[in-house]
């Protein structure tokens, strides 16, 4: 139960100190922990609510502390595993009805027969009930970080401490972390590919783009390299878009073979699912560094379900780099919006949480000069933050390394200083902390005038 806050915050074990307050239900459900949050598991001395519909025991009340622990009704590595990895989804691809199962494979069938005006309506009466989803929470679900805090600040409270030394999110104490992710889906994105590059660079921001390695396109060494060139970054996007890839394990076993091999012939180490399709509980067949198909809240995606957090986390050696704002085919063709409005109250959420802030934007759905605009504006505005705000804007390749460089330094505390060790800890900052207004609040060590 302690590990999971103290890999959290890469904070010293010792500080964390947590136990079960008794025997837990027979039954998962849903309840609250104060605040906004919405969790799933089973309770000690209650039972949760089958569904996250209507009124939820809220649970908070029921911590106590002795001798420095920390008594919870709740297994913490239980409930973050049921809402990271989604174990709390009745909508996954293994979990799926068979008629359910039979009409997802024929609508993809057919797919390439339809054109975009019968495709669109379709989707979006599938998605009509969007507006009534209780859980994951739209916009952005912070439910994973707002309990890891709650238990932060337990802990401060139960050990009496004034303030627990952990390391910072985020290198060189940035605020915040983007990243620009372009799927390319077809021929038309692909050959649009050049032209969203030069404003990406205009903007000086580089984008990992995700390509799909076989039928919807021809993938030339030339095309590869034209991307890597620019310093932008090649990750592999499926096998062929069909939707089909978590269906079946044993197909699933043979895709993923031809994956990997594309992943290498391509030097990729990032991995994104089609129609961000996915079971968690299989990607330990994936050999890559990171992955990139689990929604934050997926209440506009054929698969439901989200990972409730605006954090990287592990799923096994994979980092999951959660996709954490709208999708752009979302925003225009089911919400028929044309601004920025909504992901910017996304940004501002996620910052607020001090989170990762994820886009997909893809080539195709941006040719036109409405949708450009509206591109456009989302650069200049992450330009911004990141000039008076320090947003942190790199290559998604770039945060898989600095996370599991981050996940492998430690805090040494001795009687004259603090400090971190391990690799990339010259660009690795501590912060602190501590309890303002019964409220948990961050402070970032100052950097010496020398290393400034």
């Amino acid at each position: 139960m302690n590990e999971y806050v103290a890999q959290y915050y890469r904070c010293p074990e010792r500080h964390i100190k947590s136990n079960l307050a008794g025997p837990l239900s027979q039954e998962n459900g849903y309840f609250r922990f104060g605040g906004e949050g919405l969790y799933y598991g089973q309770l000690a001395r209650n039972t949760p609510s089958p569904t996250p519909n209507g009124k939820l025991c809220d649970v908070i009340s029921h911590i106590s502390h002795n001798n420095g622990i920390t008594y919870l009704p709740f297994d913490v590595t239980q409930v973050m595993d049921n809402l990271r990895l989604e174990l709390y989804s009745k909508n996954s691809p293994h979990e799926a009805s068979f008629l359910g199962s039979i009409l997802n494979r024929i609508y993809y069938l057919l797919r390439p027969l339809l054109p975009g005006r019968v495709r669109r309506p379709l989707q979006k009466a599938r998605l009509s009930n969007w507006k009534t989803l209780k859980f994951p929470q739209w916009p952005v679900d912070r439910s994973v970080d707002l309990l890891f805090e709650q238990l932060l600040l337990a802990s401060l409270r139960a050990s009496g401490l004034e303030q627990i030394p952990f390391i910072w999110f985020w290198p060189d104490g940035a605020s915040s972390c983007a990243i620009m992710t372009h799927d390319v889906e077809g021929k038309r994105g692909r050959d649009f590919c050049a032209k969203v590059m030069d404003l990406d660079d205009a903007y000086g921001i580089k984008a990992s783009i995700t390509i799909v390695p076989e039928l919807r396109y021809e993938v030339t060494t030339e095309y590869l390299d034209s991307i890597w060139k620019r310093g932008f970054e090649v990750c592999v996007q499926d096998l062929n878009h069909d939707g089909l890839l978590f269906n079946d394990w044993e197909e699933y076993l043979a895709r993923v073979e031809k994956i990997n091999a594309y992943g290498k012939q391509y030097g990729a180490t990032g991995f994104r699912s089609a129609v961000l399709y996915r079971n968690q509980t299989w990607f330990d067949r994936l050999q890559f560094s990171y992955d990139m198909s689990v929604p934050n809240v997926a209440h506009l995606e054929p698969q439901r379900g989200g990972c409730c957090t605006v954090m990287p986390y592990f799923v096994g050696d994979i980092l999951e780099l959660p996709v954490t704002t709208t999708q752009d085919y979302a925003l225009f063709n089911y919400l028929n919006e044309y601004s920025i409005d909504l992901w910017r109250r996304q940004i501002e959420i996620i910052m607020e949480q001090h989170g990762l802030v994820s886009f997909i934007v893809h080539p195709d759905y941006i040719t036109k000069s409405r949708e450009w605009n509206v591109y456009k504006s989302l650069l200049a505005h992450l330009a911004w933050l990141r000039d008076v705000k320090k947003l942190w804007i790199p290559l998604s390749g770039e945060v898989d390394r600095w996370w599991r460089q981050r996940a492998n330094m430690t805090i040494v505390e001795d009687q004259h200083s603090v400090r971190i060790e391990g690799e990339g800890s010259e660009r690795a900052r501590i912060a602190y902390a501590s309890v303002m207004k019964g409220r948990l609040v961050y402070t970032l060590q100052p950097v010496p005038a020398l290393d400034r």
